[in-house]
């Protein structure tokens, strides 16, 4: 009942920017978090940055001081704005967000992933 968005990935050099942009859409949801995870091939999918309802944030430590995760809760949209990329960032970077929608007849909790928007950086 709740669709992630993507966008924003490319091909950049290293030591360049990109900002990822995921939308929200849906009816009778509430979001409680939203976060960015990457995958690169033959690894497994890692959290690179997570915003919680209270407006917190938690980082990866490999990308800390060069990554930027933001939420407009008006257009239940998140961001993630990633300076001074390196080559290791290359993966294909995907959206997460849960919280709660309703049934009709009860509350329940969910969890959606967007398709995800790679991210290459060149060296």
């Amino acid at each position: 009942q709740v669709q992630l968005v993507e966008s924003g990935g490319g091909l950049v050099q290293a030591g360049g920017s990109l900002r990822l942009s995921c939308a929200a859409s849906g009816s009778a949801f509430s979001i409680n978090a939203m976060g960015w995870y990457r995958q690169a091939p033959g690894n497994q999918r890692e959290l690179v940055a997570i915003i919680l309802g209270d407006g917190s944030t938690n980082y990866a430590d490999s990308v800390k001081g060069r990554f930027t995760i933001s939420r407009d809760n008006a257009k239940n949209t998140v961001y993630l704005q990633m300076n001074s990329l390196k080559p290791e960032d290359t993966a294909v970077y995907s959206c997460y967000a849960n919280g709660a929608y309703y049934t009709g007849s009860q509350i329940a909790d969910f969890g959606s992933w967007g398709q995800g928007t790679q991210v290459t950086v060149s060296s």
